[in-house]
């Protein structure tokens, strides 16, 4: 694989035809999205939830994530789409930040179990696995738009970047670092350790070990994927090359990333009482 990488040629369009393109980014995206829907709804399954309240909660999920992650993006590159307005329907280009998909998703879910008397972070726990799981495939999409790689590398893992898609800066150099892998792959083990603590939890559960499920626990898993994809994503915007807003030298992604680990740390550690959910 580490070859093919090497010296495959990543093009945007999947498909062409005389009226619409197919695009790797959207398709990339609609997978990500189907196997997070079907990660939750196994979930909500094995814990005895109704899958149909996964179902509905998936419409707002959808819809708050994409409005949050473009509206993010459009923030942080406002100068850009200011002058090219068009530019800002025109999703299936790129430019979603995940920042602001966490964002909106979280508000959608926050608006959906209040209006339906749910509880807010039992529901969270049943989407974040999913969540990590379509960013590890979602990230690909980059890969294809051949944008948010990192430096210049020698390594043999490293992808080529065409002339112009290439930074001013580095314009001579062919190969990059493919920090869409490193973030996939970072993504892909978060997955696995939510999936893992949910796997121990039902366990007990069915064991008898726990008579009764404590709503800090999931606060807790919650917190978890917010801390651990952080901390990923913040580590790799230190060989990240793409244009974004700074403040005190820090890019933009890490300061937000820190913002979160420093929110997401005290519900680690909150404690509250036995959740009562509604099956």
């Amino acid at each position: 694989m580490i070859n093919f990488l090497h010296n495959f040629q990543p093009q945007a369009i999947l498909w062409s035809g005389s009226f619409f393109d197919i695009r790797w980014y959207g398709l990339l995206m609609v997978t990500g999205i189907s196997l997070a829907i079907i990660s939750a709804l196994l979930l909500a399954k094995a814990y005895g939830y109704k899958t149909e309240t996964i179902l509905d909660l998936s419409f707002w999920l959808i819809i708050g994530g994409l409005l949050g992650a473009r509206v993010y993006e459009i923030f942080l590159e406002w100068p850009y789409y200011y002058q090219n307005t068009l530019s800002i329907f025109k999703i299936w280009q790129g430019g979603l930040a995940i920042h602001g998909a966490i964002i909106g998703g979280l508000i959608s879910a926050w608006l959906f179990t209040h209006k339906n008397k749910l509880d807010f972070w039992f529901v969270t726990a049943l989407v974040v696995p999913g969540l990590a799981l379509g960013q590890a495939i979602g990230r690909f999409g980059n890969y294809f738009n051949q944008e948010l790689f990192g430096l210049p590398t020698d390594k043999p893992w490293g992808i080529p970047i065409d002339p112009i898609n290439r930074p001013l800066e580095y314009i001579g150099e062919k190969f990059f670092h493919p920090t869409f892998i490193y973030e996939s792959f970072g993504s892909l083990i978060i997955f696995l350790i939510l999936i893992a603590i949910h796997v121990i939890m039902l366990r007990k559960l069915k064991s008898g070990d726990f008579k009764k499920i404590y709503r800090h626990f999931f606060i807790r898993l919650t917190a978890i994927y917010l801390i651990l994809y952080s901390l990923l994503r913040f580590f790799l915007e230190f060989i990240k090359v793409d244009q974004t807003p700074k403040l005190w030298g820090w890019r933009w992604p890490q300061i937000i990333s820190l913002v979160i680990i420093f929110l997401a740390i005290p519900l680690f550690f909150k404690k509250n009482k036995h959740a009562e959910i509604e099956r």
